[in-house]
């Protein structure tokens, strides 16, 4: 595996691939890495003759200033993870290389800046398209990954592909999760042990959601809501039933032929995610 601090240098070795027909996947990540940040990259290796990943907390996607300072950030145990995982590249860029000059891009993405994620982050994924699209012009993969428990994002991206009329192929994963359920998250490591045991209410409360068709779109998550809300250690943000495609929420089942819940909790003082396709 090679290792790469500089744009120089990641787009140097991108030339060499590329001139030998080498098709390119790319995992884009803010490190401290977990096993779904491996099967993606293990799903990378499968596909493309080269896989790389990079490692990098983007400033312009926090709107919380506490929360990009207590971002956990392992980088000599994320390459070690790395080493063995199917990576070829993991390229480690500062700042600088990223962002030679402040980026003012503004993107639209109407419905989704304005529900769930987009409400409750403002400005975050334009900062999310900001070093997205960057990345991609760094990197020039054939094919990029990302985990379907970001799944507002995966919209996001796709939605920015197609601005940009990018060759990119998105390629969506299914969640990793822990034994109990819980979705594999590099912010699941600031949890206390009490919190850790009070977030495994999260993925309880999505399969019984999914449980409960025979009710209705807003009975069953009027039902979910009190049952976070019976927690004390959990504070919810959000629960909303939508339309996978559209993001608008679901007032019928009949209306939706792909309903996804969606939630935000939080854990203390530690803001977890996660969505479960209905």
């Amino acid at each position: 595996m090679q290792v790469l601090f500089t744009r120089e240098s990641l787009e140097k070795e991108v030339t060499i691939q590329r001139n030998q027909n080498k098709t390119i996947g790319f995992v884009p990540t803010m490190g401290a890495l977990h096993h779904g940040h491996l099967s993606l990259i293990g799903e990378s290796a499968k596909d493309n003759h080269v896989t790389v990943c990079s490692i990098f907390v983007n400033p312009n996607q926090f709107n919380n200033t506490e929360d990009l300072e207590k971002y956990p950030r392992t980088p000599g145990d994320d390459l070690t993870l790395l080493e063995n995982s199917g990576c070829d590249i993991a390229f480690l860029p500062e700042k600088k290389d990223i962002y030679p000059e402040p980026d003012s891009r503004i993107f639209d993405f109407g419905l989704l800046e304005t529900v769930m994620e987009g409400h409750f982050r403002p400005g975050h994924f334009n900062g999310v398209a900001q070093v997205v699209s960057r990345l991609f012009e760094l990197v020039k993969p054939h094919k990029a990954y990302f985990g379907e428990k970001d799944f507002q994002q995966v919209a996001v991206i796709r939605a920015l592909v197609k601005k940009l009329d990018s060759p990119v192929e998105i390629i969506a994963c299914p969640t990793v999760r822990e034994a109990d359920g819980l979705a594999m998250s590099s912010r699941n490591q600031l949890l206390t042990a009490k919190e850790r045991k009070s977030a495994s209410l999260i993925p309880h409360v999505l399969r019984l959601t999914k449980s409960r068709k025979h009710l209705k779109p807003s009975e069953a998550r009027d039902l979910a809501i009190k049952e976070i809300e019976s927690e004390p250690l959990l504070r919810l943000e959000y629960f909303e039933i939508i339309d996978g495609e559209s993001f608008v929420p679901v007032k019928n089942w009949v209306d939706s032929s792909g309903p996804v819940a969606c939630i935000a909790v939080y854990a203390g003082k530690v803001r977890l995610i996660d969505n479960m396709k209905l």
